[in-house]
């Protein structure tokens, strides 16, 4: 790019780099079954929901961030799981080379397969620096995605009780 590789500033760049993109991109090595054990739901069948889930991930065309918040919610329909395991499926899939339409229907899949609710979402709304410090310059501009399944996207007042919830 035109400057010194050798100067003191930049001289261990590129192990520093290597070492921040393992932990960034460390979503590769974990799968959703890691993080998505179980419990027996007993009589629990209404709506849970995390949100204000804090999430960064890396744009594939761009190499660059995008950063936001989401909200995961299922219906259980017998099991389950820990709340800090929805935080966590959240990771596994943002600490890869992403598109944000993709890990928000990452996200309710690996729910579905393998908790088996009754519905689930999530919704993920995220600034992305490829729009802010280039191309269109939009900085403030907010990107939301949602991926509905089972009764949040076939019955209505299922999915306007998660957004107000969500809200």
């Amino acid at each position: 790019m035109g400057d010194d590789p050798h100067r003191e500033g930049l001289k261990d760049t590129p192990d520093r780099v290597s070492r921040s993109w393992k932990e960034m991109f460390c979503g590769y090595d974990k799968r959703p079954e890691s993080v998505l054990t179980s419990f027996a739901a007993g009589n629990y069948d209404e709506i849970v929901l995390v949100k204000n889930i804090e999430f960064y991930s890396t744009c594939e065309h761009h190499l660059l961030p995008f950063v936001g918040t989401a909200a995961i919610a299922y219906i259980p329909d017998g099991k389950i799981v820990g709340l800090s395991k929805l935080p966590r499926l959240l990771d596994i899939y943002a600490k890869r080379l992403q598109v944000q339409e993709r890990i928000t229907t990452q996200v309710t899949e690996a729910l579905n397969e393998h908790l088996k609710p009754k519905a689930s979402a999530c919704v993920l709304s995220a600034r992305h620096l490829c729009m802010g410090c280039r191309g269109v310059r939009q900085a403030d501009a907010i990107t939301v995605t949602s991926s509905m399944t089972g009764a949040f996207r076939d019955n209505h007042p299922a999915r306007m009780e998660l957004m107000r919830l969500i809200g």
